[in-house]
């Protein structure tokens, strides 16, 4: 069996800018919900969907927030998509798929967990992430656990593909993220270290720490490597923050087990009346099987 694992936030933006705008009868924008439940439909129709699970940030804000004063908030999201967070969930609920909203973790952190978790299992042959997130690429294991970009074609980013892509091992990717930053979530990052340099030093050494302090000691070609050295001598200290930051939490505490996690179909009546409301009562018919609960 495989395990969906479902980034509900990314779904979310990634509906709201992507999708026409649309209102329910009282004026409220509906649009990214409307998405949001279609394309999880479309998930759930597809034979080898049988384990799912979709993670919210149900605030932006959490522990990182503690640990740094410049990491993201929901300062600046528009009204009309944050005002669909709530609402989101609820349609995942109703479509029957374990739901889980994060406050103190954030979404990523329970799609990390869950696929430590259950990548091992009994009977599990693969996690699929359904993200392209490069944060959730460290999650990412040989072809076991795998991230699934719906934007192009459900193209699977396995192992080899994490590396194609940043250059780096998925064990690095949080150490990547340090050096070169990750604007969307607030991490600057060191000055001077671009991508391509943390790459090729990253797939020589693997962390930061096991990078050397003098650059005479790299044996890999990068360009400025003394002024590359400097700064990282110079900002160690943050270079390990930015990582603890970027490094996703496997200890999420997430009530399902296994059997937890069986899709068992739709909660007709809440369904019915959310696809009412966002302006889409044929969508109920799309979906292909409804609990008895």
């Amino acid at each position: 069996m495989k395990i969906h694992l479902i980034d509900g936030t990314y779904e979310l933006f990634r509906q709201h800018f992507g999708v026409p705008s649309r209102q329910d009868g009282d004026g409220v924008e509906i649009g990214a919900t409307l998405g949001v439940l279609r394309t999880l439909t479309s998930l759930l129709r597809q034979q080898d969907v049988t384990h799912v699970g979709v993670a919210f940030d149900h605030v932006i804000e959490s522990f990182r927030n503690d640990l740094f004063d410049g990491y993201k908030t929901g300062e600046g999201i528009e009204a009309e998509l944050r005002n669909q967070f709530e609402l989101a969930e609820a349609a995942a609920h109703a479509l029957g798929v374990v739901v889980w909203p994060m406050v103190e973790f954030e979404a990523d952190d329970a799609l990390a967990a869950a696929a430590a978790r259950f990548a091992d299992a009994a009977g599990v042959d693969q996690v699929v992430i359904g993200t392209p997130d490069k944060d959730l690429a460290q999650c990412v294991r040989g072809e076991r656990v795998v991230l699934l970009d719906r934007r192009r074609d459900n193209h699977i980013i396995d192992e080899a593909g994490v590396l194609a892509k940043w250059g780096v091992a998925p064990a690095s990717i949080p150490d990547w993220l340090a050096l070169v930053g990750d604007t969307a979530d607030g991490i600057p990052g060191l000055p001077k270290w671009g991508a391509k340099g943390s790459s090729t030093v990253l797939a020589r050494w693997g962390h930061i720490d096991a990078i050397p302090e003098d650059p005479e000691a790299w044996d890999v070609k990068v360009r400025g490597a003394k002024g590359l050295a400097a700064v990282l001598n110079e900002r160690r200290d943050d270079a390990l923050l930015y990582r603890q930051l970027a490094t996703l939490r496997t200890d999420v505490p997430l009530d399902e087990n296994l059997d937890g996690m069986a899709w068992r179909g739709a909660r007709r009546a809440p369904l019915a009346e959310l696809c009412a409301r966002v302006g889409d009562p044929g969508l109920v018919e799309r979906v292909p099987r409804f609990r008895d609960d």
